[in-house]
């Protein structure tokens, strides 16, 4: 029986859930070397946890994913992230967890949901009615991040 369960995030969680970010990064097989260069966007800090909206889904006392967000203004909300653990990504959670900020941000005055998506989680975001408005340039050559946006009604 699955015992899955959404909270908040408290400032002691952030070791975990920054471990957490970038083992769900590395699924993607980006390597060692461009993982430890991203290591500093990676960590999630206590003061980042206690600042900002930040929700996990644990099963016990383990935390399987978690997602952050921000109001950048009267109209816009920023999901800076929303990450699985390698071993649970395809099983649900990243639906769940989305629903989850769905219900949260519905009862706000936000008119829209941005985001910056990892190229291999685009597809995931536009079976929620995401579209690409933008490119985000990245430290890696060549490689670009796309600009996501969702308007009310989010699904």
């Amino acid at each position: 029986m699955v015992n899955w369960k959404i909270e908040k995030a408290i400032a002691s969680d952030a070791d975990e859930i920054t471990e957490l970010t970038i083992r769900s990064k590395d699924y993607w097989h980006y390597g060692e070397k461009q993982i430890a260069e991203w290591r500093d966007e990676l960590t999630i800090t206590p003061g980042y946890i206690t600042e900002n909206e930040v929700y996990k889904i644990v099963d016990g006392d383990q935390i399987l994913g978690f997602y952050a967000y921000q109001p950048e203004n009267d109209i816009d909300i920023k999901l800076n992230f929303l990450f699985i653990e390698p071993a649970f990504i395809g099983r649900g959670l990243g639906k769940l967890l989305l629903q989850d900020f769905f219900k949260r941000i519905e009862k706000t005055d936000h008119k829209r949901v941005l985001l910056d998506a990892d190229p291999n989680a685009e597809q995931f975001y536009k079976r929620f009615g995401f579209k690409v408005i933008g490119q985000l340039e990245t430290s890696i050559e060549n490689r670009f991040l796309p600009i996501m946006e969702l308007t009310k009604p989010f699904n």
